[in-house]
């Protein structure tokens, strides 16, 4: 089956680029992007050894859910969250929510949090290319950022995600870096609600630049499912 071999492929690149970087396997968390894939491919991904699968809209997230039947680890929430979808969002348990991208966002977290005496871990999410079409807080005022998130007590910060360049892998490596040194800037601090075990960043184009370059959360998924179809999905 197409997505048994891309898997197998991914998982191999991987194997041989942290050899390389002298890194091992169990540091990393390989999250299938699911976005638009069918129930019947979750499953698949699943069946072949992934644990870990990512949605990027909470109203798809809350109709696929339900439906799978094969045992997984997480379910991470990877795209822009809306104030008014947050209780949806939390009703289904997300083992990590990538895209904080506020303290507004922040806030109502917490208090949607607070009412029923739960804790979520989140990562901040980073616009560290600076472009307008994507979300994020910026790169210069990042630890501002997690030092006010930080006073949140439902909330536990563990770590940050970003979006490289598309389309321009190499363009990203500079922009990792910084991720990286921004990443352990902010695990000196110590600071309240913070545990820095995450670095998400890497998708199918720059997944092996964003190893090289220290991320341990590679976000996959077309070179798992194949391009996305935009067409009504079961």
């Amino acid at each position: 089956m197409r997505i048994n071999k891309n898997i197998d492929t991914i998982r191999t690149s991987i194997d041989n680029r942290l050899a390389k970087l002298g890194r091992q396997e169990e540091e990393i968390i390989l999250l299938a992007v699911t976005k638009t894939q069918t129930v019947d491919a979750i499953e698949a991904a699943l069946k072949f050894g992934i644990s870990h699968f990512g949605e990027n809209k909470v109203q798809e997230a809350m109709r696929k859910l339900p439906l799978i039947q094969t045992p997984y680890e997480g379910f991470h929430f990877i795209g822009h969250l809306q104030s008014n979808k947050i209780n949806q969002l939390l009703s289904l348990k997300p083992y990590l929510i990538h895209s904080v991208d506020s303290v507004y966002i922040a806030q109502k977290l917490h208090l949607a949090l607070g009412r029923t005496n739960r804790f979520q871990d989140i990562l901040i999410q980073v616009n560290i290319s600076e472009e307008a079409t994507k979300s994020g807080v910026s790169f210069s005022n990042a630890i501002q950022y997690v030092e006010e998130i930080s006073r949140y007590s439902t909330l536990c910060i563990r770590g940050l995600m970003t979006i490289g360049k598309v389309g321009k892998p190499e363009a990203s490596r500079p922009l990792f870096a910084q991720m990286k040194t921004l990443f352990d800037t902010i695990k000196k601090l110590d600071l309240p609600n913070v545990q820095m075990d995450y670095l998400s960043m890497g998708m199918s184009h720059d997944y092996l630049i964003a190893l090289d370059e220290g991320a341990n959360l590679l976000r996959i998924g077309s070179a798992i499912f194949g391009q996305r179809s935009y067409g009504e999905r079961s």
